[in-house]
C-alpha cells in the first residue's frame, strides 16, 4: 500500500521529508501557512551529517551550487582578536566524514528544496494552509486548517517549527524558559575593508557575558553575523523583529577592530530574545509525530537545529517505510531512535552557551587555554572533539537498524 504522508510545515525539515517520502515512493502532500515558500536573511550551517541526507534524497548537487565551503572553524577572542584554536574544513572535512561542511543562505536553501520537491512531486506542496489541528481517525489521520477545510491521510508529520500548532494540540501549551540571551543578526554585503578582515571561516569571538560568529555566503558576497547578548529586559522570540543600531553598537561596537567594521557597516539587524526548552519526553500520538524544531527546538551555538530536523526526516520516513501496516508502531521506533541523539545535541548546545562567555580571566584560562594547547600539540585529537556529531550517518545506520526497506 502507497502511504499517504500530510506533512505541516513548509520549512528545512518538511521539505526533507518530502523528499523522502518520495524517494520511498509515498503520497506526499506538505501543507505551508504561507502564500509562498521564503525564509529571512540568514545563514545556516549544513554540517556532514546533513549533507549525506541532502545527497540521499537528491538535492546534494543543487545544495552545493548555491553553498559556500569555509576554509577553517576558529575561534577568536572577541575583545582583542587574538586566535585560540583554528581547525580545518574544506576538502579536509570532505575527506574525513564522507560529506561537505557547508554554510547557505537559508533563502537559497529552501529554494533548492522547493524546486527539486516541485520538479519530483509538482502537486505535492500546498501554500497558504494554516494548520489549525488533527485528529487520529479508525483509518488514520485528518489535519485541520483555518479555512474549515481538512484533509485525510494515513500519517501525519508535524514540521510546524518551533512555535509548533501541532505539538501544543498534542501535549498543550509548553513553559519554555528565557536564557537571559538577546541575539543579533545582519547580512552584510561584501566590501573590500570587510574581505580583508574577516577571514573565510566559520569564526566564532567569545568574550565576557557575548560572544559572535560570522561566516561568508554566496561566493564571499554576503557576510552573515550572528551574536548574543547576556541581558535581561528583551523576550520577543521573532526572528524578524528590528533591533536599534544604537544598541547593536552598544554591545560589539567595542570589540576588536574586525568586528567594529561589522558593527560599522551593518544596515539593517534584528534581535531576539533565547529560549530553552528541555527535550521532550514523548513526539508521537497514534498515527502523528513531530520532527524538528516542533519536538527538540535547540539552542543555536552548536550549530544543528537545522541538521537534526533534517536527520528526523530521513529516519521518520525510512521507519515508516518498514512499518509493516503498524504506523503507530514506526513513530515510536522513530522516536526510540532519535530521542538520544537529539537530547544530546540539546545538551551539548546548551553547555556551548556558558563557554563562550566565561567573565573573569581565570574562567577563560581555564575554558580556553586547553583548547589552545591541545589544537597545537595534538591537531587530529584536537579535531575529533566532533566526531560524535559529523560522523553519524542516519542513511548507512537506518538501513542497519531498520533492514532494507
Amino acid at each position: 500500500m502507497t502511504l499517504r504522508v500530510l506533512i505541516a510545515g513548509g520549512g528545512i525539515a518538511g521539505l526533507t521529508a518530502a523528499l523522502a517520502c518520495v524517494k520511498a515512493g509515498f503520497n506526499v502532500q506538505v501543507f505551508e501557512r504561507a502564500d509562498a515558500l521564503s525564509e529571512i536573511g540568514a545563514g545556516i550551517q549544513i554540517g556532514p551529517n546533513a549533507a549525506r541526507v541532502m545527497n540521499a534524497v537528491g538535492v546534494g548537487d543543487a545544495l552545493a551550487k548555491v553553498s559556500s565551503v569555509p576554509d577553517y572553524q576558529e575561534m577568536r577572542l572577541g575583545q582583542i582578536n587574538q586566535n585560540i584554536f583554528r581547525s580545518k574544513l574544506g576538502t579536509y572535512a570532505t575527506q574525513k566524514y564522507g560529506a561537505p561542511y557547508y554554510l547557505v543562505h537559508r533563502a537559497d536553501f529552501i529554494d533548492v528544496l522547493g524546486d527539486v520537491l516541485n520538479a519530483k512531486a509538482p502537486d505535492a506542496l500546498k501554500l497558504g494552509k494554516s494548520v489549525t489541528g488533527y485528529e487520529n481517525t479508525a483509518n488514520g489521520v485528518k489535519l485541520g486548517f483555518a479555512d474549515g477545510s481538512y484533509v485525510a491521510g494515513d500519517v501525519l508529520i508535524g514540521a510546524d517549527g518551533i512555535h509548533s500548532t501541532l505539538r501544543e494540540a498534542m501535549f498543550g501549551p509548553e513553559k519554555p524558559r528565557f536564557t537571559g540571551n538577546v541575539v543579533w543578526r545582519a547580512m552584510l554585503p561584501a566590501t573590500s575593508e570587510l574581505k580583508r578582515l574577516i577571514p573565510n571561516s566559520m569564526c566564532i569571538w567569545v568574550g565576557p557575558e557575548k560572544h559572535c560568529v560570522t561566516y561568508w555566503l554566496r561566493d564571499g558576497k554576503t557576510l552573515n553575523f550572528v551574536g548574543a547578548v547576556e541581558r535581561d529586559g528583551w523576550t520577543q522570540e521573532s526572528w524578524v523583529e528590528p533591533g536599534p543600531k544604537q544598541d547593536f553598537v552598544a554591545d560589539f561596537g567595542g570589540w576588536c577592530e574586525p568586528i567594529s567594521a561589522v558593527v560599522d557597516a551593518a544596515k539593517d539587524c534584528t534581535r531576539w530574545a533565547l529560549f530553552d526548552r528541555d527535550p521532550m519526553p514523548e513526539w508521537t500520538d497514534g498515527n502523528a509525530a513531530l520532527i524538528g524544531d516542533a519536538c527538540h527546538p535547540m539552542l543555536p551555538f552548536l550549530a544543528q537545529g537545522a541538521a537534526m530536523g533534517i536527520e528526523d526526516a530521513w529516519v521518520i520516513v525510512q521507519s515508516l517505510a518498514r512499518a509493516g501496516g503498524n504506523i503507530p508502531a514506526a513513530l515510536l521506533r522513530y522516536k526510540e531512535m532519535r530521542h538520544p541523539r537529539t537530547s544530546k545535541v540539546q545538551n551539548a548546545a546548551r553547555a556551548r552557551m556558558h563557554s563562550n562567555h566565561e567573565r573573569s580571566l581565570l574562567g577563560q584560562l581555564k575554558t580556553y587555554a586547553p583548547m589552545w594547547w591541545t589544537s597545537r600539540i595534538s591537531p587530529s585529537r584536537f579535531d575529533a572533539r566532533y566526531d560524535w556529531l559529523y560522523k553519524t550517518d542516519v542513511v548507512a545506520e537506518s538501513v542497519a537498524n531498520f533492514g532494507e526497506a
